[in-house]
């Protein structure tokens, strides 16, 4: 599985935020994207009070690599 292009350039919650709605985009149909939209939007919404650094870090670090496996996974099953 290939790294997800400009995952390096992710420092902070919007710039993942962005970038994982960015990723829907590559989702097979409207139904899955609009799933995924919405379970990003409410993993921002549940993380917006966090203010350390380091598990900001490692929340950055996990939501990539779920993404990479669900970008992974629908796009195996062509």
């Amino acid at each position: 599985m290939a790294p997800l292009a400009g995952t390096e350039l992710i420092h902070t919650p919007v710039q993942l935020y962005r970038h994982l709605l960015r990723c829907c985009r590559q989702l097979p149909s409207a139904a899955t994207q609009q799933h995924y939209r919405h379970a990003i939007r409410q993993g921002y919404n549940s993380h917006s009070d966090e203010d350390d650094p380091e598990r900001i870090q490692m929340i950055i670090q996990r939501a990539v690599k779920d993404a990479e496996w669900i970008l992974d996974k629908y796009t195996k099953k062509k």
